[in-house]
Protein backbone atom coordinates (compact mmCIF):
# COMPACT_ATOMS: atom_id res chain seq x y z
CA UNK A 1 0.00 0.00 0.00
CA UNK A 2 1.73 3.93 -0.95
CA UNK A 3 2.29 6.41 1.72
CA UNK A 4 -0.92 8.42 1.33
CA UNK A 5 -0.42 12.10 0.20
CA UNK A 6 -3.15 13.78 2.91
CA UNK A 7 -2.03 17.14 1.02
CA UNK A 8 -4.26 15.71 -2.34
CA UNK A 9 -7.40 16.65 0.36
CA UNK A 10 -6.20 20.10 -0.36
CA UNK A 11 -7.46 20.01 -4.03
CA UNK A 12 -9.63 17.48 -3.77
CA UNK A 13 -12.10 19.86 -1.25
CA UNK A 14 -13.91 22.42 -2.70
CA UNK A 15 -16.16 25.02 -0.73
CA UNK A 16 -19.99 24.90 -0.18
CA UNK A 17 -21.68 26.11 -3.75
CA UNK A 18 -21.50 30.22 -2.73
CA UNK A 19 -23.87 31.19 -5.66
CA UNK A 20 -26.53 29.00 -4.31
CA UNK A 21 -25.94 29.92 -0.63
CA UNK A 22 -26.35 33.53 -2.57
CA UNK A 23 -29.63 32.57 -4.07
CA UNK A 24 -30.53 31.06 -1.04
CA UNK A 25 -29.76 34.56 0.99
CA UNK A 26 -32.14 36.32 -1.74
CA UNK A 27 -34.58 33.71 -1.04
CA UNK A 28 -34.89 34.76 2.07
CA UNK A 29 -34.99 38.19 2.12
CA UNK A 30 -38.24 37.81 -0.35
CA UNK A 31 -40.06 35.63 2.60
CA UNK A 32 -43.14 36.87 4.75
CA UNK A 33 -40.95 36.78 7.66
CA UNK A 34 -38.30 39.71 7.96
CA UNK A 35 -34.69 39.05 7.56
CA UNK A 36 -33.22 37.78 10.90
CA UNK A 37 -36.35 37.28 12.45
CA UNK A 38 -35.71 33.68 12.85
CA UNK A 39 -31.83 34.16 14.28
CA UNK A 40 -29.27 31.84 13.21
CA UNK A 41 -31.54 29.60 11.83
CA UNK A 42 -31.41 31.78 8.34
CA UNK A 43 -27.95 30.60 8.75
CA UNK A 44 -28.62 27.03 8.74
CA UNK A 45 -30.64 27.18 6.13
CA UNK A 46 -28.62 29.28 3.94
CA UNK A 47 -25.21 26.89 4.89
CA UNK A 48 -27.34 24.09 3.87
CA UNK A 49 -28.86 24.73 0.60
CA UNK A 50 -24.97 25.71 -0.02
CA UNK A 51 -23.57 22.23 1.32
CA UNK A 52 -26.72 20.91 -0.94
CA UNK A 53 -26.42 23.32 -4.25
CA UNK A 54 -29.67 23.48 -3.84
CA UNK A 55 -31.85 26.44 -3.52
CA UNK A 56 -34.76 25.90 -2.22
CA UNK A 57 -32.56 23.62 0.64
CA UNK A 58 -34.03 19.93 0.82
CA UNK A 59 -35.41 18.41 3.71
CA UNK A 60 -33.05 16.48 5.71
CA UNK A 61 -33.98 12.76 5.07
CA UNK A 62 -31.37 10.46 5.27
CA UNK A 63 -29.56 11.11 8.56
CA UNK A 64 -27.24 8.67 9.96
CA UNK A 65 -25.03 8.65 13.43
CA UNK A 66 -22.10 7.48 12.98
CA UNK A 67 -19.65 6.23 15.60
CA UNK A 68 -16.24 5.49 16.11
CA UNK A 69 -15.13 3.23 19.15
CA UNK A 70 -11.92 2.58 20.48
CA UNK A 71 -9.85 1.81 23.69
CA UNK A 72 -6.75 3.99 24.54
CA UNK A 73 -4.09 3.01 26.59
CA UNK A 74 -3.37 6.78 28.41
CA UNK A 75 -6.71 5.25 30.61
CA UNK A 76 -4.37 2.98 32.44
CA UNK A 77 -3.06 5.69 33.95
CA UNK A 78 -6.47 6.87 35.71
CA UNK A 79 -7.57 9.41 33.67
CA UNK A 80 -10.98 8.73 33.27
CA UNK A 81 -13.68 8.03 35.56
CA UNK A 82 -14.02 4.56 33.51
CA UNK A 83 -11.38 1.63 33.31
CA UNK A 84 -9.21 1.29 31.14
CA UNK A 85 -10.44 -0.93 28.00
CA UNK A 86 -13.77 -0.67 29.18
CA UNK A 87 -15.57 0.63 25.98
CA UNK A 88 -16.68 -2.38 25.10
CA UNK A 89 -19.46 -2.30 27.41
CA UNK A 90 -20.17 1.27 25.93
CA UNK A 91 -21.03 -0.11 22.43
CA UNK A 92 -22.94 -2.97 23.74
CA UNK A 93 -25.13 -0.22 25.15
CA UNK A 94 -25.53 1.06 22.09
CA UNK A 95 -26.50 -1.60 19.76
CA UNK A 96 -29.12 -2.99 22.61
CA UNK A 97 -30.46 0.79 22.49
CA UNK A 98 -29.62 1.31 26.08
CA UNK A 99 -27.64 4.66 25.73
CA UNK A 100 -28.77 8.15 25.27
CA UNK A 101 -27.88 8.37 22.03
CA UNK A 102 -30.04 5.10 21.06
CA UNK A 103 -32.92 6.35 22.90
CA UNK A 104 -32.75 10.15 21.09
CA UNK A 105 -31.80 7.91 17.67
CA UNK A 106 -35.33 5.58 18.13
CA UNK A 107 -37.35 9.10 18.64
CA UNK A 108 -35.72 11.25 15.96
CA UNK A 109 -35.75 8.50 13.23
CA UNK A 110 -32.00 8.31 12.58
CA UNK A 111 -30.18 4.79 11.99
CA UNK A 112 -26.92 4.79 14.45
CA UNK A 113 -23.84 2.98 12.82
CA UNK A 114 -20.75 2.13 15.27
CA UNK A 115 -17.32 1.01 14.17
CA UNK A 116 -14.85 -0.88 16.30
CA UNK A 117 -11.32 0.75 15.13
CA UNK A 118 -9.55 -0.25 18.35
CA UNK A 119 -12.01 -1.52 20.88
CA UNK A 120 -10.08 -3.89 23.39
CA UNK A 121 -12.05 -6.97 22.82
CA UNK A 122 -11.95 -9.99 21.10
CA UNK A 123 -12.87 -9.41 17.31
CA UNK A 124 -15.93 -11.75 17.98
CA UNK A 125 -17.36 -9.60 20.65
CA UNK A 126 -19.45 -7.96 18.11
CA UNK A 127 -21.05 -8.11 14.24
CA UNK A 128 -18.86 -8.42 11.11
CA UNK A 129 -20.63 -4.62 10.35
CA UNK A 130 -19.47 -3.83 13.56
CA UNK A 131 -15.47 -4.91 13.69
CA UNK A 132 -14.63 -5.20 10.13
CA UNK A 133 -12.73 -2.39 9.82
CA UNK A 134 -10.94 -2.86 12.95
CA UNK A 135 -6.81 -1.81 12.90
CA UNK A 136 -5.95 -3.24 16.37
CA UNK A 137 -7.13 -4.57 19.80
CA UNK A 138 -6.50 -1.47 21.93
CA UNK A 139 -4.17 2.02 20.85
CA UNK A 140 -1.10 2.79 23.27
CA UNK A 141 -0.32 4.66 25.83
CA UNK A 142 1.14 8.19 24.20
CA UNK A 143 2.36 9.16 26.99
CA UNK A 144 5.46 6.92 26.54
CA UNK A 145 5.02 5.22 23.64
CA UNK A 146 3.05 5.93 20.16
CA UNK A 147 -0.39 5.12 19.83
CA UNK A 148 -0.32 3.34 16.38
CA UNK A 149 2.30 2.48 13.77
CA UNK A 150 3.05 4.47 10.91
CA UNK A 151 1.27 1.63 9.11
CA UNK A 152 -1.86 1.13 11.31
CA UNK A 153 -2.65 5.01 11.30
CA UNK A 154 -3.15 4.85 7.49
CA UNK A 155 -5.27 2.22 7.71
CA UNK A 156 -7.26 3.58 10.23
CA UNK A 157 -7.66 6.86 7.89
CA UNK A 158 -8.40 4.76 5.23
CA UNK A 159 -10.89 2.87 6.66
CA UNK A 160 -12.51 6.13 8.01
CA UNK A 161 -12.51 7.46 4.19
CA UNK A 162 -14.10 4.14 2.87
CA UNK A 163 -17.06 4.61 5.86
CA UNK A 164 -17.44 7.74 4.19
CA UNK A 165 -17.77 6.72 0.90
CA UNK A 166 -20.15 4.38 1.72
CA UNK A 167 -22.56 6.18 3.68
CA UNK A 168 -22.05 9.01 0.65
CA UNK A 169 -23.17 6.01 -1.67
CA UNK A 170 -25.82 4.78 0.17
CA UNK A 171 -28.05 8.02 -0.36
CA UNK A 172 -27.17 9.82 4.12
CA UNK A 173 -27.39 13.09 3.23
CA UNK A 174 -26.21 14.69 6.79
CA UNK A 175 -24.05 12.88 9.13
CA UNK A 176 -24.03 13.09 13.45
CA UNK A 177 -20.09 12.08 14.47
CA UNK A 178 -19.33 11.05 17.48
CA UNK A 179 -16.80 8.59 19.34
CA UNK A 180 -17.46 5.83 21.53
CA UNK A 181 -13.88 5.43 23.65
CA UNK A 182 -12.20 5.13 27.50
CA UNK A 183 -9.15 8.02 27.55
CA UNK A 184 -10.45 9.69 23.99
CA UNK A 185 -10.59 13.05 25.67
CA UNK A 186 -7.61 12.30 26.65
CA UNK A 187 -5.92 11.88 23.24
CA UNK A 188 -7.64 14.51 21.62
CA UNK A 189 -6.75 17.38 24.29
CA UNK A 190 -3.40 16.44 23.31
CA UNK A 191 -3.97 17.04 19.22
CA UNK A 192 -6.04 20.46 20.55
CA UNK A 193 -3.05 21.19 22.52
CA UNK A 194 -0.18 20.48 20.02
CA UNK A 195 -2.21 22.43 17.39
CA UNK A 196 -3.25 25.32 18.81
CA UNK A 197 0.27 25.86 21.00
CA UNK A 198 -1.08 25.61 23.93
CA UNK A 199 -0.02 23.93 27.35
CA UNK A 200 -1.62 20.87 28.86
CA UNK A 201 -4.00 22.77 31.67
CA UNK A 202 -5.44 24.72 29.02
CA UNK A 203 -7.25 21.91 27.14
CA UNK A 204 -7.48 19.44 30.59
CA UNK A 205 -11.69 19.00 31.42
CA UNK A 206 -13.11 16.54 33.05
CA UNK A 207 -14.57 14.13 30.84
CA UNK A 208 -17.87 12.48 30.29
CA UNK A 209 -18.32 11.36 33.97
CA UNK A 210 -16.51 14.46 35.33
CA UNK A 211 -13.30 13.23 37.04
CA UNK A 212 -12.23 14.14 40.55
CA UNK A 213 -9.53 16.41 41.21
CA UNK A 214 -6.96 13.84 41.65
CA UNK A 215 -7.26 12.10 38.60
CA UNK A 216 -7.60 15.84 36.35
CA UNK A 217 -3.79 15.97 37.90
CA UNK A 218 -2.94 12.43 36.26
CA UNK A 219 -4.90 13.88 33.11
CA UNK A 220 -3.01 17.25 33.20
CA UNK A 221 0.27 15.26 33.46
CA UNK A 222 -0.21 12.30 31.00
CA UNK A 223 -1.46 15.37 27.96
CA UNK A 224 1.65 17.44 29.20
CA UNK A 225 3.89 14.07 28.39
CA UNK A 226 2.25 13.41 25.48
CA UNK A 227 2.92 16.84 24.22
CA UNK A 228 6.56 16.69 24.76
CA UNK A 229 6.37 13.74 21.93
CA UNK A 230 3.68 15.62 19.68
CA UNK A 231 5.90 18.59 18.97
CA UNK A 232 8.24 17.35 17.00
CA UNK A 233 6.37 15.53 14.59
CA UNK A 234 3.51 18.67 14.23
CA UNK A 235 4.24 18.77 10.25
CA UNK A 236 3.08 15.58 9.51
CA UNK A 237 -0.35 15.11 10.21
CA UNK A 238 -0.66 11.26 9.91
CA UNK A 239 2.65 10.80 11.92
CA UNK A 240 0.75 13.50 14.48
CA UNK A 241 -2.37 10.70 14.76
CA UNK A 242 0.03 7.51 15.17
CA UNK A 243 1.87 9.48 17.70
CA UNK A 244 -0.55 10.56 20.17
CA UNK A 245 -3.93 9.88 18.50
CA UNK A 246 -5.54 6.62 18.21
CA UNK A 247 -7.08 4.40 15.53
CA UNK A 248 -10.61 5.94 16.22
CA UNK A 249 -9.66 9.31 16.29
CA UNK A 250 -7.78 8.70 12.84
CA UNK A 251 -10.50 7.23 11.26
CA UNK A 252 -12.86 10.00 12.50
CA UNK A 253 -10.00 12.36 10.66
CA UNK A 254 -10.49 10.24 7.74
CA UNK A 255 -14.03 10.15 7.31
CA UNK A 256 -14.79 14.18 7.98
CA UNK A 257 -12.32 14.91 4.92
CA UNK A 258 -13.68 12.14 2.90
CA UNK A 259 -17.24 13.63 3.79
CA UNK A 260 -15.82 17.08 2.39
CA UNK A 261 -14.48 15.57 -0.32
CA UNK A 262 -17.85 13.57 -1.19
CA UNK A 263 -19.98 17.35 -0.15
CA UNK A 264 -21.28 15.10 2.64
CA UNK A 265 -22.20 17.96 5.48
CA UNK A 266 -21.47 16.97 9.07
CA UNK A 267 -22.46 17.71 12.82
CA UNK A 268 -19.72 17.22 15.01
CA UNK A 269 -20.25 15.91 18.75
CA UNK A 270 -17.61 16.49 21.32
CA UNK A 271 -13.92 17.19 21.78
CA UNK A 272 -13.19 14.29 20.45
CA UNK A 273 -14.85 15.38 16.94
CA UNK A 274 -13.62 18.42 17.32
CA UNK A 275 -10.59 17.56 17.72
CA UNK A 276 -9.95 15.71 14.00
CA UNK A 277 -11.77 18.13 12.84
CA UNK A 278 -8.93 20.47 14.05
CA UNK A 279 -6.59 17.80 12.40
CA UNK A 280 -8.38 17.81 9.20
CA UNK A 281 -8.35 21.45 8.69
CA UNK A 282 -4.69 21.57 8.77
CA UNK A 283 -4.33 18.96 6.36
CA UNK A 284 -7.20 20.83 3.75
CA UNK A 285 -8.15 23.96 5.09
CA UNK A 286 -11.40 24.30 3.23
CA UNK A 287 -13.10 21.15 4.92
CA UNK A 288 -14.24 23.03 7.89
CA UNK A 289 -16.89 24.74 5.45
CA UNK A 290 -18.88 21.05 5.51
CA UNK A 291 -18.94 20.92 9.48
CA UNK A 292 -21.50 21.93 12.32
CA UNK A 293 -20.18 22.26 15.62
CA UNK A 294 -23.67 20.35 17.36
CA UNK A 295 -23.20 21.55 20.99
CA UNK A 296 -20.73 23.03 23.62
CA UNK A 297 -19.55 19.64 25.82
CA UNK A 298 -17.89 22.13 28.04
CA UNK A 299 -14.19 20.54 27.61
CA UNK A 300 -11.90 23.24 27.15
CA UNK A 301 -10.34 21.48 24.61
CA UNK A 302 -13.27 21.64 22.63
CA UNK A 303 -14.11 25.48 22.74
CA UNK A 304 -10.64 25.81 21.44
CA UNK A 305 -10.89 23.77 19.17
CA UNK A 306 -14.50 25.02 17.47
CA UNK A 307 -12.49 28.63 18.22
CA UNK A 308 -9.78 28.26 15.69
CA UNK A 309 -11.69 26.96 13.45
CA UNK A 310 -14.46 29.75 13.13
CA UNK A 311 -17.18 27.21 14.08
CA UNK A 312 -19.82 28.10 16.93
CA UNK A 313 -22.05 25.65 18.41
CA UNK A 314 -25.71 25.28 18.04
CA UNK A 315 -26.95 23.82 21.89
CA UNK A 316 -25.53 24.76 25.02
CA UNK A 317 -27.45 22.24 27.07
CA UNK A 318 -24.12 20.97 29.52
CA UNK A 319 -24.52 17.58 28.01
CA UNK A 320 -21.20 15.48 28.74
CA UNK A 321 -22.18 12.05 27.58
CA UNK A 322 -20.71 12.00 24.38
CA UNK A 323 -21.67 9.24 21.81
CA UNK A 324 -22.90 11.33 19.78
CA UNK A 325 -26.15 12.51 21.61
CA UNK A 326 -25.42 15.97 21.93
CA UNK A 327 -24.49 16.48 18.11
CA UNK A 328 -27.96 14.05 17.81
CA UNK A 329 -29.82 16.83 19.75
CA UNK A 330 -28.95 19.57 17.05
CA UNK A 331 -30.18 17.91 14.42
CA UNK A 332 -33.75 19.08 14.55
CA UNK A 333 -32.83 22.22 15.06
CA UNK A 334 -31.04 21.68 11.24
CA UNK A 335 -33.96 20.02 9.81
CA UNK A 336 -36.31 23.43 10.99
CA UNK A 337 -33.99 25.56 9.49
CA UNK A 338 -34.40 23.66 6.11
CA UNK A 339 -38.26 23.54 6.47
CA UNK A 340 -38.65 27.03 7.10
CA UNK A 341 -36.04 27.83 4.52
CA UNK A 342 -37.80 25.88 1.83
CA UNK A 343 -41.32 26.63 3.54
CA UNK A 344 -41.95 29.54 4.17
CA UNK A 345 -43.73 31.47 1.37
CA UNK A 346 -42.73 34.69 -0.07
CA UNK A 347 -44.42 38.11 0.23
CA UNK A 348 -46.59 39.21 -2.56
CA UNK A 349 -44.75 41.17 -5.73
CA UNK A 350 -47.38 44.08 -5.11
CA UNK A 351 -46.39 44.37 -1.29
CA UNK A 352 -43.05 45.48 -1.96
CA UNK A 353 -43.87 49.02 -2.23
CA UNK A 354 -46.07 49.01 0.68
CA UNK A 355 -45.18 51.23 3.31
CA UNK A 356 -43.92 49.43 6.40
CA UNK A 357 -47.06 50.77 8.78
CA UNK A 358 -48.96 47.86 6.68
CA UNK A 359 -51.98 50.94 5.81
CA UNK A 360 -51.15 50.54 2.68
CA UNK A 361 -52.39 54.04 2.66
CA UNK A 362 -49.78 56.83 1.86
CA UNK A 363 -48.43 58.97 5.45
CA UNK A 364 -50.34 61.77 5.69
CA UNK A 365 -48.08 65.25 4.37
CA UNK A 366 -46.62 63.35 1.61
CA UNK A 367 -45.91 65.09 -1.29
CA UNK A 368 -45.15 64.55 -5.08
Amino acid sequence: MSRLNLDDFTDLIERPDGGVRRDAEARRERQIVPPGALGRLDELGEWLAAAQSAAPVRPVERPRVVLFAGDHGIAEQGVSALPAGSAEQLVRAVLEGASPVSVLARRFEVPVRVVDMALDCEPDAFPEDVVRHRVRRGSGRIDIEDALTLQEAEAALRAGMAIADEEADSGTDLVVLGDISVGGTTAAAVLIAALCGTDASVVTGRGGLAIDDLAWMRKCAAIRDALRRARPVLGDQLQLLATVGGADLAAMTGFLLQCAVRKLPVILDGVVAAACALVGQRVAFRAPDWWLAGHDSGEPGQAKALDRMALEPLLEQGLKVGEGAGALLALPLVRSAAALAAELPERPQEASGKPEDGSGKEPEGTTE
